[in-house]
C-alpha cells in the first residue's frame, strides 16, 4: 500500500463530532427519521451491493417474451447462437442454470419489473443521471448518497461511532453511493478502499519490497522478517514521534490504532474459504475474487455494514453493439453469486448477509444493426440471502412487449396490474433493513419493495 493511500485510508480512524439535531443534507433532516434500534439489532444486516454499470439487458433472466421480440427485432437473435429457455424462462447459456439453482433453493428473489415511470415521463435514459439517482436513492440532484445517509443515521442513533471498524467498504473505488451532503461525513464513516487481495492499508510491511545482498547485488530476494526494513526500535521511535508531534484528533488516533488494525486486516486476509465443492468460486476471475473477499470480510467483521462492488473483472454492461459477450458476462456473474451463497451458508451467515444486484437502467429488446441493444427503462433486481429479514418469493413481476414503432422502439414494460416499483424503492428497502422505519422520506415517497417483507 502506497503511503499516500495509507494516509487517506487512515482518516477512517478519526473521532466523532456528534450533534443530536441538524440537517445532514439538503433533503434529510434527522428529526424526520424514525429509527428502530430493535429492527437494526434483530436483523444484524450486512449487504454486498453489485452495481451493473452501463445498464444490463433484462433478457438473461427474462426470455418470457422472446418469440414476440425476435419476430419484431431488426436483427435476428440467431446472432447469439443457441438460446435455451430454462423452466422459468431464464437464458440458460447466460447464467440461467445458476439462477434456477438459486431460485429453487430459496436463496434469491428475481424481480422482473423494476421500472421508472418518472424517467419515462421525462424521456430520461442517460447513464450519468440515472446512475447518480439510483446511488442516491432519489431524483433530487442535491441529495447525499444512499450510504452517506445510512452512515449518518446509524451514527446519530449510536450504532456506529469512532470505534466501529470499517463500517463501509468499497471494492470499486469511488461511487455516488458515498456522495456527501451539506455536512461532510465524519472520517470514520467514509468507506475504506480495499482490493480483492486485502492489501493491508495499516501495515508498514511491503511484501513486494526487494532487498539486495552486497555480494550478489543483481539477485533480488524478499525480506519476510522486516516491515519495509524498519526494526522494532525504529517502529517504537516512529510511534513515539507521532504521539509527541500530532495534536489530539484523527491522525493521532490513527497512529494509536495502527498496529491493532494491521493485525485485524491480516487475520481476515489469512482466513481460508471453506471447501465449497462443486460450488467453488470460478478460477482466474478478478470479479469472483472480489466477491469472495467481500463475503470473507463480512463473515469475520460484524462491524462492516455495506460493501460496494462494481463490475471489475467482468466488463461493463453498455451493450450497444457486439452484445455476444453479454452471455459470458452474465454466466460469470451468476456462477460467482452461486458460489457466494454457498460461502455465506458455510459461514452460517445466510440470516444476516444479503446481496443486491442492479444498475442504472435496462435496455430495449431490439437487436440493432450493430448486434446490440440501446437504452431502455426496465431492469431486473436480484436479491440474495438475508433470510433473517427477507421472505424470498422466487420470481416477482411480469412483462409485456411494447412496440412504439420503428426498428429501435421495442421495449419491455411491466404487465398491467402486476407488481412494479421505481428504482428508488431499492434504496428504501436497504434503509428499512438497517432500522429506518420511514425510508420513503429519503426516496421521493417511494416505499419499500413489499414482497420481500410479506
Amino acid at each position: 500500500m502506497k503511503r499516500r493511500n495509507f494516509i487517506k485510508l487512515s482518516m477512517l480512524l478519526g473521532s466523532a463530532v456528534f450533534v443530536p439535531t441538524f440537517t445532514y443534507s439538503k433533503k434529510l433532516d434527522i428529526n424526520e427519521i424514525v429509527f428502530s434500534t430493535g429492527i437494526h439489532n434483530a436483523n444484524e444486516a450486512q449487504t454486498i451491493i453489485i452495481f451493473q454499470y452501463g445498464g444490463a439487458s433484462q433478457l438473461g433472466a427474462n426470455l418470457t417474451n422472446l418469440d414476440e421480440i425476435n419476430t419484431a427485432s431488426q436483427t435476428d437473435y440467431d446472432y447469439f447462437g443457441t438460446i435455451t429457455k430454462t423452466e422459468n424462462s431464464c437464458w440458460e447459456e447466460a447464467g440461467g442454470e445458476h439462477m434456477e439453482t438459486l431460485l429453487a433453493s430459496g436463496d434469491m428473489t428475481l424481480f422482473r419489473s423494476c421500472y421508472s415511470q418518472v424517467r419515462e415521463d421525462n424521456n430520461n435514459k442517460a447513464h450519468g443521471l440515472c446512475t447518480a439517482q439510483n446511488q442516491k436513492g432519489s431524483f433530487d440532484d442535491d441529495n447525499a448518497g444512499v450510504l452517506t445517509n445510512l452512515a449518518q443515521i446509524l451514527e446519530a442513533n449510536g450504532i456506529v461511532d469512532e470505534n466501529t471498524i470499517m463500517p463501509f467498504i468499497t471494492l470499486e473505488g469511488e461511487s455516488r453511493f458515498y456522495t456527501e451532503g451539506e455536512l461532510p461525513l465524519n472520517s470514520y464513516l467514509k468507506p475504506v478502499a480495499l482490493n480483492e487481495d486485502l492489501d493491508n492499508p495499516y501495515s508498514r510491511y511491503e511484501r513486494d519490497w526487494r532487498y539486495y545482498t552486497s555480494e550478489e547485488s543483481s539477485i533480488p530476494f524478499y525480506n519476510d522478517n522486516n516491515e519495509s526494513g524498519f526494526d522494532a526500535t525504529l517502529h517504537q521511535s516512529m510511534d513515539a514521534l507521532a504521539q509527541s508531534q500530532n495534536q489530539s484528533g484523527k491522525i493521532k488516533n490513527a497512529f494509536e490504532r495502527r498496529a491493532s488494525l494491521s493485525d485485524f486486516i491480516d487475520n481476515i486476509s489469512t482466513a481460508t474459504t471453506p471447501d465449497l465443492g462443486a460450488d467453488a468460486y470460478p478460477e482466474n476471475s478478478q470479479f469472483a475474487d472480489r466477491i469472495e473477499t467481500a463475503v470473507k470480510v463480512l463473515s469475520h467483521n460484524p462491524d462492516t455494514k455495506v460493501i460496494t462492488v462494481g463490475a471489475g473483472g467482468l466488463g461493463g454492461w453498455d451493450d450497444h453493439n457486439n452484445a455476444r459477450e453479454y452471455v459470458d458476462r452474465l454466466e460469470s456473474l451468476f456462477s460467482t453469486l452461486k458460489s457466494a451463497m454457498a460461502h455465506i451458508k458455510a459461514m452460517g451467515k445466510e440470516q444476516q448477509i444479503n446481496i443486491m444486484v442492479f444498475g442504472e437502467f435496462g435496455r430495449n429488446v431490439n437487436l440493432n444493426a450493430a448486434q446490440g441493444w440501446d437504452h431502455g427503462n426496465l431492469q431486473n433486481f436480484y436479491v440474495l440471502g438475508g433470510q433473517g429479514y427477507f421472505n424470498h418469493k422466487g420470481i416477482v413481476g411480469e412483462t409485456v412487449l411494447e412496440d412504439q414503432g420503428g426498428n429501435n422502439r421495442l421495449y419491455l414494460k411491466p404487465k398491467p396490474d402486476t407488481y412494479t416499483f421505481e428504482p428508488m424503492s431499492i434504496a428504501a428497502t436497504l434503509y428499512k433493513i438497517y432500522g429506518i422505519e420511514n425510508p420513503e422520506t429519503l426516496t421521493n415517497n417511494n416505499g419499500i419493495i413489499d414482497p420481500l417483507f410479506t
